[in-house]
């Protein structure tokens, strides 16, 4: 394994001092390491990877050095058009460091949502012209590497990617509290993300429809179905496509008018793609809340913070046409909310702390059992 503080040094060694990117499980470590080490005006955690290969550029402009972005493989879809279209060798010749987790690595077991990803990774890379290898495990041969990725990066001035497998990096624990930041106070904090769904799931009508966020909002969704003995097909578990959930839910609801539809939503979700919500606010779906689980974190890759907390999302909603909002701190607050019945467009902001069970299991059916389940209760009013 590589320690992180190893690749760290000598990514600095070569010059490298500014990091951005969305966290990945498979590089939690990594994301862990240069939150604690950098300073945070050289470290941007970034809504979107499309966003994070922008900001390296402008680094890149005002200072000539070469910046590093990190990324789930899932992310090289938000990442292609500014590395095609900024970048390129072809265009204006931007050299930057990418990083890589491989989630769905053929033959390493994985989740469905990223099976095909992994399939594809290094020929998307391959596609787009972007050189990689995959980060040894070996410092001797990492170093070797990390050689070579800025000889050609320097000299083309262009990309170069590490792809990273599972258990590539050693642990490393996230020491900075960040949780916090904003203007939410850690008493008001009192409700954990599951114990926020239970609330939702058990005060909503019995023929209301869930679409669930790519993470462990999903997870936990399908786990209090059966702690309560409810059937699973009224809801869409988003177990990929980040950001999305809230427009797949958009659509269904627009063609259901008389259908109560929920989006559970994550703040980084909402982030990576916000102007959905100008989107819903214009259309205002008539039986439509979008509830956003904000505990100020990408819980599901290492608890890395977002910048939910910073911001009003609320205002946001107002702005865009939301008839109805809502920031709720507590689950009698919550309950207050969802007992009101109110028509139109509703969000709600549930303001929940870091964490989940270490027991928290993962959903029994596959996506496309998942899909026709719901379709054929979605067609059942």
């Amino acid at each position: 394994m590589i320690e992180p503080q190893f690749f760290y040094t000598k990514l600095l060694q070569q010059g490298t001092d500014f990091f951005t990117g969305v966290p990945d499980s498979l590089l939690k470590s990594f994301c862990a390491y240069i939150t604690d080490h950098t300073p945070e005006h050289n470290h941007i955690i970034a809504v979107n990877e499309g966003a994070a290969i922008a900001l390296a550029s402008g680094y890149h402009l005002a200072t000539g050095k070469i910046p590093l972005v990190y990324m789930q493989n899932s992310g090289i879809g938000n990442a292609i058009n500014p590395l095609l279209s900024l970048a390129d060798p072809d265009v204006y010749r931007i050299p930057v460091l990418l990083v890589i987790g491989w989630r769905g690595e053929p033959g390493v077991h994985d989740e469905p949502q990223h099976l095909k990803q992994g399939k594809v990774t290094c020929a998307l890379l391959e596609a787009m012209g972007i050189p990689f290898v995959i980060m040894s495990d070996s410092t001797a041969e990492l170093e070797k590497q990390i050689t070579e990725g800025y000889a050609y990066s320097t000299e083309k001035n262009a990309p170069f990617a590490f792809v990273v497998r599972k258990d590539t990096f050693a642990a490393y624990t996230l020491r900075k509290n960040t949780e916090l930041a904003g203007n939410h106070d850690r008493m008001e904090l009192e409700m954990s993300r599951e114990e926020a769904i239970e609330e939702i799931i058990c005060s909503s009508d019995r023929d209301a429809v869930f679409f669930s966020t790519t993470g462990m909002a999903s997870r936990e969704l399908y786990e209090l179905r059966e702690t309560h003995g409810m059937g699973h097909e009224q809801d869409f578990l988003t177990v990929g496509s980040m950001g999305h959930a809230s427009q797949i839910a958009l659509a269904v609801a627009l063609q259901n008018p008389r259908r109560s539809v929920t989006c559970l939503d994550g703040d980084g979700a909402l982030l990576m793609h916000t102007g959905a919500l100008g989107t819903i606010g214009v259309r205002k779906p008539g039986k439509y809340r979008h509830i956003v689980l904000n505990n100020g974190a990408h819980d599901s890759v290492g608890g890395q913070p977002t910048i939910a907390f910073q911001i009003d999302l609320c205002a946001l909603a107002r702005a865009c046409g939301y008839r109805n909002v809502y920031a709720v701190h507590t689950k009698a607050q919550l309950h207050s909310v969802l007992s009101q019945a109110q028509d139109g467009t509703t969000f709600i902001e549930v303001c929940i702390h870091k964490g989940a069970r270490n027991d928290l299991g993962r959903p029994c059916s596959t996506p496309e059992e998942n899909k026709k389940a719901f379709m054929l209760f979605l067609s059942n009013l």
